[in-house]
């Protein structure tokens, strides 16, 4: 009861500033319509289509047999939850949690299993890291080998930490033949459950990916405006000093202390306020990777949605993003310190860490890369199953030509 006179008294302040403060409010809601209109809804929209694609095909269950021998030692998830880990990887927030919230709802996992698996599969996408932040921010290509390496080795050690979470696990799978054959099988059942129609699985999977994307946009425009109009207040110049305090006694610049500020709500709008303040460059990037890991609010709301009516408790969330933020801030220290030459030689493997061209295009343009991306995707996995199947052919034809 105290809790939502609290959230009620929030709600009304909150709607008072905006009525105090039009004009803020109005521009920031802009900015956040057009991160969602030019950058967000481009990225994601046919990786969501994807995954649920994948997800009523079948083809999670057979990539879940398939990882069942490395997910479940390794985080204590079954094998389905390597499918989470790549579409997490390759799209970025919050298709991790949205594919987690879709597996428990399935009865895939458990819900001890998905707060496990959202803890670590929830993360940054590469083409933001390297394009937005190293490229767009900081002007300096060749930090993107840097931020990718912290932000993601930091949320595989948040994944190994998670395997002390306890609770109720599913049963793992025993071993009935090879695991290829287990695997086939777990598609063949899956697909004949669904048992919908291509035209109406394309249908379904779209609407209910534009409705998923359509509540994204309204979280970064929400957070937007809270963060502008609680700024335009001043309400948050103690609380910046108190937070510059921390920062100094960690060991950064006091100055970044605007930016981890407003990265607590919004990523986009922190880790760029990083990139401009008056600190060192390796302070900067720190608190870049902090802001990241953390990954805001309105990313937090986002994923509040996503995996509403599965049991999965968001406060495990939230403590496991700020392991992923101190992980991430600590490994890009090191990058920048002691193994510097780790990044620097990654950068030169791969040139295309360097790239910015992801920012320069239109709305087209970048749907066009997130769709290639997808495809890409898609087009390895249908791949691997046409070798599989025609690998299958080969021995039985062999077999029986034998008889």
């Amino acid at each position: 009861m105290k809790r939502s006179r609290i959230l009620a008294l929030l709600a009304f302040i909150l709607t008072a500033l905006m009525v105090a403060y039009p004009d803020v409010s109005f521009q920031a809601s802009l900015e956040g319509l057009r991160l969602w209109l030019e950058i967000v809804l481009p990225s994601l929209l046919p990786f969501f289509i994807l995954a649920d694609l994948l997800l009523a095909l079948g083809v999670v269950h057979f990539l879940g047999a398939l990882l069942e021998p490395i997910m479940r030692p390794l985080f204590r998830v079954p094998g389905v939850g390597g499918f989470a880990l790549a579409m997490g990887l390759a799209a970025g927030f919050p298709l991790g949690a949205k594919v987690t919230g879709d597996l428990v709802r399935a009865g895939m996992i458990t819900t001890t299993e998905g707060e496990r698996l959202v803890a670590f599969t929830n993360t940054a996408n590469s083409l933001f890291l390297t394009s937005a932040v190293a490229v767009g921010m900081f002007g300096r290509p060749e930090l993107g080998a840097a931020l990718l390496i912290a932000h993601y080795l930091g949320a595989i050690l948040v994944g190994v930490a998670m395997r002390l979470h306890q609770g109720p696990e599913s049963t793992p799978v025993k071993s009935q033949g090879a695991y290829l054959q287990r695997a086939l099988r777990a598609l063949d059942q899956a697909r004949r459950k669904d048992g919908r129609p291509l035209g109406k699985l394309f249908g379904d999977t779209a609407r209910n990916s534009f409705a998923s994307m359509l509540f994204i946009g309204a979280c970064i425009m929400f957070f937007s405006v809270v963060v502008q109009v609680i700024s335009a207040t001043g309400l948050l110049s103690p609380v910046r000093a108190g937070v510059g305090w921390v920062l100094e006694f960690l060991g950064l610049d006091a100055n970044l202390s605007s930016a981890v500020l407003h990265g607590f709500f919004e990523t986009t709008r922190g880790t760029q306020l990083a990139s401009t303040a008056a600190a060192p460059l390796a302070s900067q990037l720190a608190a870049a990777c902090l802001i990241l890991g953390w990954s805001g609010l309105s990313v937090h709301g986002q994923v509040a949605s996503l995996i509403s009516g599965t049991g999965i408790r968001l406060t495990v969330y939230a403590y496991a993003r700020l392991l992923h933020a101190l992980f991430s801030a600590l490994i890009c220290a090191l990058l920048l310190g002691p193994a510097k030459l780790i990044p620097a030689a990654l950068a030169k493997v791969l040139p295309a860490l360097g790239t910015g061209r992801y920012l320069d295009g239109s709305f087209g343009e970048r749907l066009l890369v997130s769709a290639r991306l997808a495809t890409s995707l898609l087009l390895i996995v249908v791949i691997i199953l046409s070798t599989v199947w025609l690998f299958r052919r080969i021995i039985y034809i062999s077999l029986r030509s034998r008889d």
